[in-house]
């Protein structure tokens, strides 16, 4: 039985007013239910909303999406493919047994979305759509909303130990005009530890999100790096609540790709917990539009925790590069302290940065700081490495990856970030000149 989507009385595109709700047991169809009249109370986004004025929403809420070619990586190997991990493929947005690992591990439960949502009863129950709903105050967010009414397919993990294998989510995107919506689940009990990398492109238009929970004493690494498909367009929300002494460290890397938003709400809700996210985004607007927005709201309501926002773009021929982050911290998160910086680096006059950093503090023992940058390439740097030898384009490509470096250092892992270094490091040789 599928339940009538409500239409969003301000703007509702064809996509959501002829959807119906995916048939589901009893706890994922009224999770379902309950997105769809949020949905429907707040409307869609529009340029008129505050944290929609520097990108335009319509292709993400259009009833069709634009259409993508698949790129053709050619003999080049996907990112993190020398790690050992669990690997878990959806391709346009469709789970992929044969491609995929056995789902289990010691201290790991891993479920597919549908089969748990087809069940009357399951844990994913106290966290899907709950912890969304409670990222949707103050700011609205519709399409996260949308995502929790209509997403079929995603993985529940559940993590009860020191998870030795990163889990790997690997999308892959064939079909030019693929739409492709995603939920995960993701549950780290107490002092339990997981790493989840995520890569690829995965679909023509590509509706994600992520609730992760992570219990008193946890930890949770997530490296993500979004794929080279030229026309791509993406939105992806990561809802995150962390308890006491725990940690939360999240670290996107972002080439290519027509629109790209990704959206973080952070929680601290244990005393000394510990919450890092970043990004490093190159764009190049030659031959195809790039457009990318890093929105973010870390909120402290307890004693003692750190939070840091580091995100790095660097942009030419016309590339757009957005950030949006901001701090709250309540009147009882006393000794927090939080820091946020933002800069790009704009490789010619064409390129654009916006930012909107914010402190919203009501507790008054606290260190908060924001710095918000946008500039061109050090040209006494350019000058010091040329005089001794150094080429032009590997000179540029060196400062580049030097700004870049902030960001990438957010990622414990130096196997792992010496990946991500090369990938840049490649990009930026590839778009020489």
């Amino acid at each position: 039985m599928t339940t009538a989507l409500k239409s969003a009385p301000k703007n509702p595109p064809a996509q959501i007013s002829a959807d119906t709700l995916p048939a589901s047991g009893a706890w994922a169809t009224d999770a379902r239910a309950d997105a769809a009249g949020r949905l429907a109370d707040m409307g869609l986004p529009t340029r008129r909303d505050e944290y929609w004025k520097w990108t335009k929403p319509d292709s993400l809420i259009s009833a069709q999406p634009d259409p993508a070619e698949a790129f053709d990586y050619g003999s080049e190997a996907p990112i993190f493919d020398p790690i050992d991990r669990v690997k878990i493929v959806f391709v346009d947005g469709v789970f992929d047994a044969d491609a995929s690992d056995p789902l289990d591990g010691e201290g790991l439960e891993i479920e597919r979305l549908a089969d748990a949502a087809a069940r009357d009863i399951h844990w994913a129950k106290d966290l899907y759509g709950v912890l969304e709903t409670r990222g949707q105050t103050p700011v609205v967010r519709p399409l996260a909303a949308y995502n929790t009414a209509m997403a079929t397919d995603g993985v529940v993990i559940r993590v009860t130990g020191q998870v030795n294998r990163p889990v790997s989510i690997i999308h892959r995107h064939e079909d030019d005009t693929s739409d492709a919506v995603l939920h995960h689940v993701i549950r780290v009990e107490e002092g339990a530890k997981l790493t989840l990398l995520e890569n690829g492109a995965a679909a023509a238009r590509f509706s994600d999100v992520t609730e992760v929970d992570v219990a008193d004493g946890g930890e949770f690494h997530h490296i993500r790096a979004q794929g080279r498909c030229h026309d791509r367009q993406a939105i992806t929300h990561m809802f995150a609540r962390l308890g006491a002494a725990s940690v939360f460290k999240s670290f996107t890397m972002t080439v290519n790709g027509k629109l790209t938003r990704n959206e973080c709400v952070l929680e601290l809700l244990g005393d000394e917990g510990v919450a890092h996210v970043a990004g490093a985004a190159l764009g190049d607007g030659a031959d195809d539009e790039f457009h990318h927005d890093d929105t973010v709201f870390v909120t402290h309501d307890a004693v003692a925790c750190e939070s840091r926002q580091v995100f790095k773009k660097v942009l030419k021929n016309g590339a757009k590069g957005v950030f949006q982050g901001k701090i709250l911290v309540k009147a009882d998160a006393q000794k927090t302290d939080g820091y946020q910086k933002s800069q790009s680096l704009l490789l010619d006059e064409d390129a654009s940065f916006q930012a909107k950093p914010e402190l919203e503090i009501y507790a008054d023992d606290v260190i908060c700081s924001h710095g918000s940058t946008s500039g061109a390439i050090d040209e006494d740097a350019l000058f010091y490495l040329r005089s001794r030898g150094v080429p032009p384009h590997i000179a540029t490509d060196l400062l580049v990856l030097a700004f870049l470096a902030d960001a990438i250092e957010e990622i414990e892992d130096d196997v792992i970030a010496d990946e991500v270094t090369a990938r840049l490091d490649g990009w930026l040789a590839r778009h020489r000149g």
